[in-house]
């Protein structure tokens, strides 16, 4: 038996936006005439959070509470009443994003650069290098020099995440971390108030021509902000 609904994907204040009723993902009569505080909670259809004009416009008229994942529900009436249900939690986390977006950053540095800087910079790697280029090495030696570069890459990229989370974060409300994958070695997402989003961006942009040629730094932004829900 086939099983159809409703999927939301976000959620918004009606008081703060006034979008046309096709735009939304509405229950009859919820916006019309709200019958109930819960109803100035309006859900979103998936689309709108995709479709980037859309997204930026609804960011910029006032707060988006973005579902990481959406809802399903099976018709109209269970959306009312899951807005219902939850009015006070949903409430009260427009008014902790609000005036508030997310910018995602990833960040890598160029792996050859990297294992340049450790032969230049670490007397035992460039001596280990140099036995084993030279042919008289013990057969153990490739091993050993790959566990310490290894090692050392871990301690730089360790490194460089924390002075990056240190220049940026003073412009942020909050950050939240994630696994970096890849060849990346920071994966966050920042809460940037509005009112700092000029800053941040300056701030990014200077800390990437100061790392040089040999790191890609990814900003993706503004963004609902999917990473604070």
């Amino acid at each position: 038996m086939a099983v159809t609904g409703r999927v939301r994907a976000g959620i918004i204040d009606v008081h703060a936006h006034w979008l046309p009723r096709e735009l939304l993902s509405l229950p009859p009569g919820l916006y019309e005439t709200p019958p109930h505080p819960a109803t100035q909670l309006v859900p979103l259809r998936p689309g709108m959070l995709t479709a980037g004009g859309t997204s930026t416009a609804l960011m910029a008229d006032g707060t988006v509470l973005p579902l990481q994942f959406g809802f399903t529900t099976t018709d109209d009436n269970a959306v009312r009443r899951v807005l219902e249900d939850r009015t006070e939690e949903f409430t009260e986390r427009l008014r902790t994003l609000e005036g508030c977006v997310e910018y995602h950053l990833k960040a890598a540095q160029d792996e050859d650069a990297l294992l340049r800087q450790i032969l230049q910079e670490s007397d035992e790697a460039r001596g280990l290098n140099e036995e084993i280029r030279s042919g008289n090495g013990s057969p153990e030696l490739p091993l050993a020099l790959g566990e310490l570069v290894s090692q050392e890459v871990q301690a730089r990229q360790d490194q460089l995440a924390a002075g990056v989370l240190d220049a940026l974060r003073r412009f942020a409300r909050d950050e939240r971390s994630s696994q970096a994958t890849g060849n990346d070695f920071l994966s966050v997402s920042f809460l940037v108030e509005r009112d700092n989003e000029k800053s941040f961006l300056s701030a990014e942009k200077d800390l990437a021509k100061e790392l040089g040629e040999d790191f890609s730094l990814r900003l993706h932004g503004p963004l609902p902000a999917y990473s604070f829900v």
